[in-house]
């Protein structure tokens, strides 16, 4: 018999909590959906629905655009 795995759904935490909006200026709020290099985490690793995940890439961008956000992360060659 070969039993199906059970994953534990994630939850978009936007759509959890509605005070918090999708803000390019909360810099601190944006930064848990990169990477440590710098890259954009997808839907599935972070768990946002579609349209909150569409206004953190927008706000990611535009943090960037303003130097809020680093581009990239500095990671040296060794």
């Amino acid at each position: 018999m070969r039993f199906k795995m059970q994953y534990k759904r994630k939850i978009c935490k936007f759509c959890e909590n509605k005070e918090v909006p999708v803000d390019y200026k909360n810099s601190s709020t944006l930064k848990r959906f990169l990477t440590e290099e710098g890259k954009i985490l997808p839907r599935r690793i972070t768990g946002t629905c579609a349209s909150h995940q569409r206004q953190v890439v927008t706000a990611i961008k535009r943090a960037r655009n303003i130097a809020l956000i680093a581009y990239s992360a500095d990671v040296k060659n060794v």
